[in-house]
């Protein structure tokens, strides 16, 4: 029998966690990605950072990887086929301005 606590609930199993906490979310970087055949680009901004991204796309125009795989600031993954990349626009890394401060 489970244990209640003082509002006669069951206690909650905690915070969910998804994604990798380890990547910093006060810094973005803007990617736009262009696509053969396809008159609109991708673009998201990243919380990889700009190396990262640069290393992903290398590795789909390599071959090593038939997907270039990116991952936006909520943490959904982005898959393109490597074959059908136009080019990459890597934007510089900027830190995210919260408050008023931000307008």
């Amino acid at each position: 029998m489970p244990a209640y606590g003082a509002a006669g609930r069951a206690p909650s199993p905690g915070p969910v966690r998804r994604g990798n906490r380890k990547r910093r979310r006060d810094i973005a970087v803007e990617v736009k990605i262009g696509v053969q055949h396809t008159p609109r680009e991708i673009v998201l901004e990243s919380a990889q950072t700009a190396d990262e991204v640069e290393r992903a796309v290398a590795d789909a125009l390599a071959g090593k990887a038939q997907l270039l795989t990116l991952v936006d600031e909520h943490g959904r993954k982005v898959l393109v086929p490597s074959e059908r990349l136009a080019y990459v626009e890597i934007g510089e890394q900027a830190v995210r301005k919260v408050g008023f401060g931000a307008l």
